[in-house]
């Protein structure tokens, strides 16, 4: 079992209370807008990351981390992409792939809008953290902690903070 805390679009902003949440996963996935690496390094000393650029990660950022990261956990296809868009309207950029090889957990961050969603259609489970840094229009700052064990999703839990 794998307990994992999911974040998006810190813009550069980390704190000790973001980082009080690292300590208590196995796992750490940043579906990106990271900005400064001194999100990600500050991540990295603490916990395994796995994390994308997002559309305002400058080139050091697109050097560290894929656009798109698709991995197994435990025995969970996972797919974290920055901009994928919500079923059925997924973004341009992933549509066809997800149709024709969906994975079982689908991420991605951009919105600031927190929503878990499943695509029934393509069995697909669908997450977006919200945003957790403080730079955007978003009211409430979010993450998401949920835990993997074997094909299980679960345990799914919002962690917000004030803004």
């Amino acid at each position: 079992m794998k307990k994992i805390l999911l974040l998006s679009d810190t813009h550069s902003y980390i704190d000790d209370t973001i980082l009080k949440h690292v300590k208590q996963a196995d796992e750490v996935w940043h579906a990106g807008d990271i900005g400064d690496l001194d999100v990600t390094d500050a991540i990295k000393k603490l916990k395994p990351l796995r994390a994308v650029f997002g559309n305002i990660d400058n080139a050091e950022a697109r050097a560290e981390f894929p656009e798109h990261n698709r991995f197994i956990c435990e025995s969970v296809d996972v797919w974290i992409t920055h901009i994928g868009g919500y079923p059925p309207n997924y973004n341009n950029r992933v549509r066809e792939e997800i149709r024709l090889n969906p994975p079982r957990l689908f991420i991605c961050g951009h919105s600031h809008i927190l929503k878990v969603m499943p695509d029934k259609k393509l069995n697909v489970l669908h997450m977006n953290p919200g945003a957790v840094g403080k730079h955007g229009f978003h009211k409430v700052r979010t993450m998401l902690r949920f835990t993997i064990d074997g094909r299980k999703i679960d345990n799914l839990e919002v962690i917000e903070f004030p803004r």
